[in-house]
């Protein structure tokens, strides 16, 4: 619809509501008594009568008799409405009053048209809510990106995919509280607003807390407030959190985000392997809602019924670099090293502050994109993740896993450090790279240390964000795609 044309329908809606207002009519009710929801009534059987209600999003009229459509974000239900059946005052109302995207109330009785159609036949209607600006355009809808994400509700009035995905969405979060908790975790709940930047390698937001003069930061992630639970004798904890992370934007990467954490006593990392893989299939079961395991992503068809591959991070980054990473404790060594491979140049590691930045860049160019069937991803190097647990053998690597899906991480997990004289180093050196300029780097968490200190069992944890593995679940290309209302420019 142009402009010129929009403007001119606006003017008629108001002019109509205007004019109903006048008459003493109420243009926005107060409630209506369904007895049936759309979907509901369609199941029931012919005869039926109901008291159902929806926006109108499409009508014909016809005469005497004239056809409409009512819906909500699970169902639609075709109404048809006769002068036969209502007298000629509330007839000629309907086609003069009533317009597409007007939320009505119908009551009737339930038949099945010649077409095989499940229908309502009108005896009284009452419009309950009269829109000003009209719908989309019902056959295409909302086809800019960038309008679809800053006009979510009518996005998903026009495009079935996106109630489709959203509906998923709270099937999948239902999913994730119903199987933990019978595996026997229990969600808890932990700051946002935090003291110390800490938890995950990230740049943070930061706001003043003005009752207490004192500047905060939103969380990154929940993991040493959850861990502090552990100490305080909870055996199995998880949390959906919401988490922002002052970094930039792409189609994986939203500033604020939805993650879940959860962390078990007394389990290592293999665990939360098996652990996760159950998870992840049950959910894919869940949200296909066939009992299938298969899903379309980016382009490849993916069978998560299949064992998951392995790849040994470490040495896969010695293959490729041909030498050993973890004999590098100094970044600037590492990097001319590395360039000397003629893989790299010194400029690629411009904005690489420490030894784990740089053997992540490596990772990142020349092993994450390459694999598409799920893969786990293992043994990595201490220097990347210092709230990990070293590994007994060699403590310059860490019992981590990832899980990856093509070339996305869908889940990060280890085997927790519950060291406190460890942890106290690790952190120390986190802060000296933060006053070196990395702003990703932690902060010394002393609260944590504390509750360290005072002992913790063999724990492991893992995270994974919701919007990023709802997108695999989904098949969408960008996160905004499956977040209802992104924060947009």
């Amino acid at each position: 619809m142009d402009t010129q044309n929009l403007s001119s329908e606006i003017d008629i809606r108001k002019n109509k509501i205007k004019t109903l207002k006048d008459e003493g009519f109420i243009v926005y009710a107060e409630k209506f008594d369904r007895t049936n929801t759309l979907l509901e009534a369609k199941g029931l059987v012919d005869g039926t009568n109901v008291k159902v209600c929806g926006r109108m999003t499409f009508r014909r009229v016809m005469g005497k008799l004239s056809f409409f459509a009512l819906e909500d974000v699970n169902a639609r239900l075709q109404i048809s409405i006769s002068r036969n059946e209502v007298d000629e005052k509330d007839y000629a109302f309907f086609k003069t009053m009533v317009d597409v995207g007007d939320f009505l109330g119908v009551e009737g009785e339930l038949y099945t048209t010649h077409t095989g159609e499940r229908t309502v036949r009108t005896r009284k209607f009452v419009l309950l809510s009269k829109a000003i600006l009209p719908l989309p355009e019902k056959f295409h809808g909302l086809v800019n990106l960038d309008q679809r994400y800053r006009e979510r509700s009518m996005d998903l009035v026009s495009n079935e995919e996106s109630r489709t995905v959203f509906l998923k969405r709270s099937k999948f979060i239902s999913f994730i509280r119903h199987f933990l908790e019978e595996n026997g975790f229990t969600e808890v709940e932990t700051p946002i607003l935090q003291s110390a930047v800490c938890g995950a390698s990230a740049k943070p937001f930061f706001t003043k807390h003005n009752a207490l003069n004192k500047i905060c930061n939103l969380r990154i992630a929940p993991e040493v407030y959850l861990k502090r639970v552990i100490a305080g004798g909870f055996d199995r904890v998880f949390e959906v959190a919401k988490c922002f992370r002052n970094e930039g934007m792409d189609t994986s990467h939203l500033q604020e985000f939805t993650m879940v954490e959860w962390y078990a006593s007394y389990w290592n990392f293999e665990d939360n392997i098996k652990f996760f893989t159950k998870f992840l299939r049950e959910a894919i079961k869940t949200v296909n809602g066939d009992g299938s395991m298969v899903l379309q992503f980016k382009g490849h068809t993916l069978d998560f019924s299949k064992e998951f591959s392995r790849i040994n991070y470490t040495d896969k980054i010695n293959e490729i670099l041909g030498f050993n990473v973890l004999e590098f404790t100094d970044a600037n060594e590492l990097k001319k090293k590395v360039v000397q491979t003629g893989l790299f140049t010194m400029n690629d590691f411009v904005d690489c502050k420490t030894v784990g930045g740089v053997i992540d860049y490596v990772y990142k160019r020349k092993i994450r994109e390459n694999i598409i069937e799920p893969t786990v991803l293992y043994n990595y190097p201490a220097c990347l993740v210092p709230l990990a647990r070293r590994n007994d053998e060699d403590n310059r690597r860490i019992d981590m896993f990832q899980v990856l899906v093509c070339g996305d991480e869908i889940c990060k997990a280890y085997s927790e450090l519950v060291d406190p004289v460890v942890q106290r180093e690790a952190l120390e050196e986190q802060a000296k790279a933060r006053l070196e300029g990395d702003d990703e780097a932690m902060e010394l968490d002393e609260d944590f240390l504390t509750a360290m200190e005072h002992g913790m069992p063999p724990i492991s944890g893992l995270g994974f964000g919701v919007d990023r593995l709802m997108c695999l679940l989904t098949n969408q290309e960008s996160i905004r795609d499956v977040v209802l209302f992104p924060l947009m420019k």
